[in-house]
């Protein structure tokens, strides 16, 4: 077996070294998926973070374990493996809480533990005050080693200095600063600011973009309630095995063990998967994982064959010498697929070794722009074996087909110098028309079933368009070359050559269409689920408008005197309005649901938007200047109801309300008092507004009514018009309400915003498929070039212009990717539209014509968004840039070729 194969290696190795350039080329095509995604494996590896390794960012370099309990009566305790992925309480209450002593006791040995303590901080900073959060810990201390590392100054050494990260210190006090914060009363603190120095800039292990505190015992004045801040113990010694875990679990401790997490006993395991059960991976997803490895391996073997149908075509010739010197076709094809196993070999590895230092280049990158620590640099080698054997078996899979065809040719021809590809076989349009119909048929069954089913039948349904487009391939180009007739000379020389050499032609034409497809399919699908994020998204305000918060769900009254100066200090030319409505929570923290029925005793609204603290505003004389200005809301009509003591209501329906029931439900939620009492009021005239979508509360009652309903009325919120507010204006005064309370908040109303990471993704497929698209067309188009050299020398030798080869060269990569982009649309648009009906789809129920349960029952159950400017730029623009590309940088004179006769 071994000496059948060793003289095509010898032969592939030499034709490599030989055909530089094209083998070059090969290696590209091979190397480069098997370098992106080995990059992106080592990226997702180091960025995310294991129990194991965060064991340093926990506990420390030096801890052997971290202890830690919770409330002031505890219980036994029933835990896995790491605490933070699964534990129990048992009898909750029934024991005093463990201190450090009893902790030390119950493990033994020569053993030291220091105490750690942490809650949140309101800090002053420039513009107010922002929340951090403070540890107290002797930085010095060697089991404090690791929790954070200093970047500047020094460690603190008694309570009056600490130390802060760089994200606190952008904005407020920096080294050698003095820093003013304190612990609100909500958060269980005393509300009394105290000032340390800064002596250091230290950043937190755990932590990268929140601001952090930090100092030695004393320095940051922690809530006496054990239940309002953080506070352990960091053991130190030897190892602390599963036994002295159970043992502190029996005195209502949970426990961190680096021994435990790090090298787990059998019996460690046992319970925590008791505790936590098996985690596995469903079949669903299984399925989904393979059919995008298949997917991947199809469009890198595309990617990959017109390389190898150039290079078999190069071989043809020795070939024919073999085959009529007596050798078999198994030869010929050995000759052919060795070339693939050397290429495949090289790019693999190479790909895999160019990922490694592409991610070592970009990791520093992205960590500046990630808000939390990677881990460490990790190369998972068990990954990266798949990945190179997957790059290598697309090398054999894309010398196949041309192997095969090698073993076929005829040899009177090749060695006559005649070239040309065999005529297609009459059945492939059929298999072609076949498999695509299978793909629609499995795209529209995909399209009815759940997502959690869904994926597979949709991602099959890819693969069988793709595989059936192959078969279409050679029927396409070759009408088009019919049809090219009347074209330009360069054009149809290139889709004439196109047609004529199908063996290399096929392969790129249809790695640039499964490239346009897939970006078209995803490009559908995210544009249809923003669609639908768009139009579900209700506003809480008219656009432009802002409203000021600060309910801690306390019911204590809120002095809104501060909150205005606050606001008007950034926003000088802005109007502030106080608006009046009944509070969520009163005071005595007594809860009150006030709720509106129709004549059919059914609710009128099902769900409302609002970031003040109440749904049920007050007439006082004035509308609030918010609900007037909102599209379909009658200010007049409501006026005229509230001035004569009826209600405003808003509903999800137009349907016709003359009047209402009102219902008070309150509860004391602090919990000294079981009662709940009922009132309200029976057939109250009212006007409704069919807001669907847009309610910002339930309804707008007159004072003298919330008078008789025993309702407390009071300044609820602000709402801020007339002014344009930054996204830093925004900030800045956030930073001065957080000043005056922890709960002070500015919302602006700037509608439905996109998440930053759909952008991303969304930039990311645009620029992978131009990058896959530019690449299979650049290089189909060089190949081609190469091939038809011959071609080419006998133009120019019939008096044809330097630029016919240059516009040959551009007309053929425009044909490539204009046919190829084009038959990506066609195809992309079935598993695109298909994948919007699970993605999109709500499985509302039908709103009747007496209630509506849902705010989504009068939105539609499905949404379908074309990325219209996406498909322009792939169909014309990729393709005139690649034409454009090849047009500057081909070549304008070819030596002679002699043709032999």
């Amino acid at each position: 077996m071994i000496a059948g194969w060793r003289l095509p290696l010898r032969i592939a190795r030499r034709d490599a070294l030989r055909a530089k350039g094209r083998s070059i080329l090969m290696l590209v095509m091979i190397a480069l998926p098997v370098m992106g995604v080995t990059a992106a494996d080592v990226l997702i590896q180091t960025q995310d973070v294991s129990s194991v390794e965060s064991l340093d960012r926990r506990l420390g370099t030096e801890a052997a374990a971290k202890v830690s309990y919770g409330g002031e009566r505890v219980g036994r305790q029933e835990q896995g493996l790491d605490p933070d992925s699964g534990a129990s309480g048992g009898d909750v209450g029934s024991m005093p809480p463990p201190t450090l002593a009893t902790v030390l006791a119950a493990l033994g040995g020569e053993r030291r533990g220091i105490e750690v303590g942490g809650s949140y901080l309101s800090v002053k900073t420039d513009k107010g005050s922002v929340e951090a959060g403070g540890t107290e810990v002797d930085l010095e201390d060697p089991l404090a080693r690791g929790l954070f590392r200093l970047e500047d100054g020094r460690w603190p050494r008694n309570a009056d200095e600490v130390v802060v990260n760089a994200a606190l210190a952008q904005r407020g006090p920096g080294l050698g600063e003095r820093i003013r914060f304190k612990i609100d009363k909500s958060l269980g603190g005393s509300g009394t600011e105290v000032e340390r120095v800064v002596v250091g800039i230290a950043e937190s292990a755990s932590v990268k973009d929140w601001g952090q505190v930090a100092g030695p015992r004393g320095s940051v004045p922690l809530p006496v309630r054990p239940d309002a801040s953080e506070r352990y113990w960091l053991i130190g010694g030897g190892p602390v095995t599963w036994d002295d875990v159970l043992k502190l679990n029996a005195l209502g401790a949970l426990v961190v063990s680096r021994s435990v997490i790090s090298d787990p006993s059998p019996a460690a395991l046992a319970a925590d998967r008791a505790l936590t059960g098996e985690s596995g991976i469903d079949d669903a997803t299984v399925t989904v994982a393979i059919l995008v490895v298949v997917m991947a391996l199809i469009e890198v073997v595309l990617l990959a064959g017109p390389a190898f149908a150039v290079g078999a075509r190069r071989q043809a010739r020795p070939l024919a010498l073999i085959a009529a010197s007596g050798g078999t076709p198994q030869q010929a094809r050995r000759v052919v697929l060795a070339t693939g196993l050397v290429i495949g070999t090289a790019g693999a590895i190479g790909g895999v070794v160019l990922g490694i230092a592409g991610a070592a280049a970009l990791n520093p990158i992205l960590q500046r722009s990630n808000g939390s620590w990677f881990g460490p640099f990790e190369v998972p080698w068990p990954h990266l074996l798949g990945v190179a054997l997957f790059g290598l078996i697309s090398a054999l899979v894309a010398a196949v087909v041309p192997a095969w065809i090698a073993s076929r040719q005829d040899v009177v021809a090749v060695l006559a110098g005649r070239r040309g590809d065999r005529r297609p076989s009459a059945r492939s349009p059929f298999i072609g028309v076949a498999l695509v119909g299978a793909g629609i048929a499995l795209a529209a069954l995909g399209a009815g079933q759940r997502q959690t089913t869904s994926a597979s039948f949709i991602a099959l349904s890819a693969i069988c368009c793709v595989l059936g487009m192959l078969f279409l391939v050679p029927v396409v180009v070759v009408g088009f070359a019919r049809l090219g007739r009347r074209l330009p000379l360069a054009l149809r020389f290139a889709v004439r050559d196109a047609a004529r050499h199908r063996t290399r032609t096929t392969p790129a034409v249809a790695a640039v269409a499964a490239t346009v497809m897939g970006v078209i399919a995803f490009g559908i699908g995210t544009s249809s689920d923003e669609a639908r994020n768009e139009a579900t998204y209700v506003p809480s305000l008219p656009m432009g408008s802002a409203s000021v918060g600060a309910d801690d769900g306390s019911g204590d009254p809120v002095a809104w005197g501060p909150y205005v100066d606050a606001v008007a200090a950034e926003l000088p030319d802005a109007r502030i309005d106080q608006v009046r409505g009944i509070p969520y929570v009163g005071p005595g923290g007594i809860s009150t649901s006030i709720g509106f029925t129709g004549p059919d005793d059914t609710p009128l609204l099902s769900s409302f938007s609002s970031n003040l603290g109440s749904g049920v505003y007050v007439y006082d004389g004035d509308l609030p200047e918010f609900i007037a200005a909102i599209d379909g809301f009658d200010a007049a009509a409501a006026e005229k109801t509230l001035a004569a003591g009826g209600a405003v209501v808003f509903a999800d329906d137009d349907r016709p309300v003359r009047a209402v029931d009102i219902t008070v439900e309150s509860y004391d939620q602090n919990g000294m008092t079981d009662e709940e009492t009922t009132a309200g009021e029976k057939n109250v005239p009212a006007i409704a507004f069919d807001l669907r979508g847009r309610a910002p509360g339930t309804g707008i009652i007159p004072r003298a009514m919330a008078k008789r309903l025993g309702l407390g009325v009071t300044t609820v919120g602000l709402v801020v018009n007339g002014a344009t507010i930054s996204k830093a204006q925004q900030k800045d005064i956030d930073e001065r309400l957080n000043s005056l309370s922890p709960s002070g908040f500015l919302y602006v109303e700037r509608g439905y915003q996109t998440p930053p990471d759909i952008w991303l993704v969304q930039l990311v497929l645009g620029g992978l498929g131009a990058i896959l698209m530019l690449g299979g067309t650049l290089t189909a188009t060089f190949l081609a070039l190469s091939d038809a050299r011959p071609d080419l020398a006998t133009l120019s030798a019939v008096g044809a212009a330097p630029r016919v080869r240059r516009g040959v060269a551009a007309a053929y990569a425009l044909a490539v990717g204009g046919i190829g982009a084009l038959l990506g649309v066609v195809i992309g648009f079935v598993p695109g539209i298909a994948v919007t009906y699970p993605l999109t789809s709500q499985g509302w129920q039908t709103c009747s014509a007496q209630s509506c349960f849902s705010s989504s029952d009068f939105q539609p159950d499905h949404y379908l968004a074309v990325p219209w400017l996406l498909i322009g730029g792939v169909v014309v623009l990729l393709p005139l840039l690649c034409a454009a590309i090849v047009w500057v940088f081909a070549r304008s004179r070819l030596p002679l070729v002699a043709r032999l006769s």
